[in-house]
């Protein structure tokens, strides 16, 4: 594997955790950690407040910057090596643009106040949208290392089912990020509990949102476990079995959440899970598209 590829790869590691870590941020209720003020944490370059949310948040921030350094290095290493045109710095590019965007949504969510027990349903489509940004943020950084992999291209007809398996995995996930926020601002401490809070009719909305989170997710999760299977027969190598396995593990994990009434660790595994398993799908895209990669035999 050549340098440029495993740094391609490094980053999307490394916005993985990001992404990770800010799910803890917002599971703990730290987002406002920082007061209102951004990037500065309470108006400060150096942390005065030592409280254990402050801290929560102001790594979150640190992180989410070297992470944007990290895109931005991508992005000049790409121009060099790749003339234009080329997939692999075409994806470096919109990986820029998507984290600055990352970056902006993430300054909004302090500066409008969506954080901490706010529970209004511009605080749900914000972050359904922050979601669905990210989602495609790490999609483009994939897909720049994946093109810059030197490797023997066969041009696969992609079926239909495929890029459904895209929309459907960002569905899902916006209804577990609507249900994960109601999770945090509403915590249950059973089961029993969640559940009549979600049913009774002078609920938020947000709650009785929550509960169509586990059905959209075991319907899609069925839908899933098609597409895996139909990628299967395509010889596209170990995705879709990782799909497949991934689709099964976050079915159980998904429903030990919901039993042990959304624990912060269990909400974590949840979507990092959930992640791994749209990496794969994005990978089985991919190989599908019959887009040519680079010819990088000489580059270093």
């Amino acid at each position: 594997m050549l340098p440029f590829t495993r740094f391609a790869w490094a980053v999307l590691g490394y916005n993985l955790l990001v992404v990770l870590w800010g799910a803890f941020v917002r599971a703990t209720g730290s987002g406002a950690g920082c007061g209102g003020s951004w990037p500065l944490c309470n108006g400060d370059v150096i942390l005065r407040s030592m409280g254990a949310e402050t801290i929560i948040e102001y790594t979150h921030r640190i992180t989410s910057g070297l992470a944007l350094a990290g895109v931005v290095a991508l992005w000049f290493w790409a121009r060099r090596l790749f003339p234009k045109g080329e997939p692999a710095r075409r994806f470096a590019f919109l990986s820029v643009i998507f984290i600055v965007v990352e970056a902006l949504l993430g300054a909004g969510l302090v500066v409008f106040d969506l954080v901490g027990k706010n529970s209004s349903a511009a605080r749900a489509v914000y972050l359904s949208a922050h979601l669905t940004n990210t989602m495609i943020l790490l999609a483009v950084i994939a897909a720049t290392a994946y093109h810059a992999q030197p490797r023997k291209i066969t041009l696969i007809e992609r079926p239909r089912v495929i890029p459904a398996a895209i929309a459907v995995m960002i569905l899902v996930s916006i209804s577990g990020a609507v249900a994960a926020l109601g999770d945090t601002v509403f915590p249950a401490g059973s089961v029993a509990e969640g559940v009549r809070r979600d049913l009774h009719p002078s609920s938020p909305l947000l709650l009785r949102l929550r509960m169509l989170h586990p059905a959209l997710a075991v319907a899609g999760g069925f839908f899933l476990l098609y597409a895996a299977t139909t990628a299967a027969r395509l010889k596209l190598g170990s995705a879709p079995w990782a799909m497949f396995i991934l689709v099964m593990v976050q079915i159980v994990a998904g429903a030990i959440n919901v039993a042990l009434a959304a624990p912060v660790w269990m909400q974590i595994v949840h979507l990092g899970i959930a992640q791994l398993l749209w990496l794969a799908v994005v990978l089985i895209y991919l190989r599908t598209s019959g887009v040519k990669a680079a010819p990088l035999a000489a580059a270093a």
